[in-house]
């Protein structure tokens, strides 16, 4: 039986590269802002390399190796799952489409007999 651990401890290390990212990403949309004057090159230069740089210092904190490490997992994962054939995905479509047809005709049919009974037999609202 596999056992799975829960850690939620954060050094202060962590949470400094998490800061610096946070501040590398406003660094980057502020100098953007700031450099409405120079061309426009320049501007999403500054911004991307905000980004880029944002992106960096996350994924050398833990909190970035651990997405990291649960998208690889879950790229793993997903080659994992045995897709249907395109006749069978064609066929499972076919039976959604027919089921919702189905549902929305006897939706409809109560509605219409409901609205029926209510204001022609009961209350008489319709002449």
């Amino acid at each position: 039986m596999a056992t799975s651990e829960v850690q939620t401890v954060s050094s202060s290390a962590d949470k400094a590269k998490l800061a610096v990212a946070v501040a590398l990403l406003a660094a980057g949309f502020v100098g953007y802002y700031l450099l409405a004057s120079q061309g426009q090159l320049v501007r999403v230069g500054v911004l991307l390399g905000g980004l880029l740089a944002a992106l960096v210092v996350f994924a050398v904190s833990e909190p970035g190796r651990q997405l990291l490490a649960f998208g690889r997992d879950s790229w793993r994962e997903t080659k994992k799952v045995v897709w249907p054939a395109r006749k069978e995905a064609i066929q499972m479509t076919a039976y959604v489409f027919a089921f919702v047809l189905v549902m929305s005709l006897f939706l409809w049919l109560t509605d219409k007999t409901l609205e029926w009974v209510l204001y022609d037999l009961l209350l008489g609202w319709r002449n």
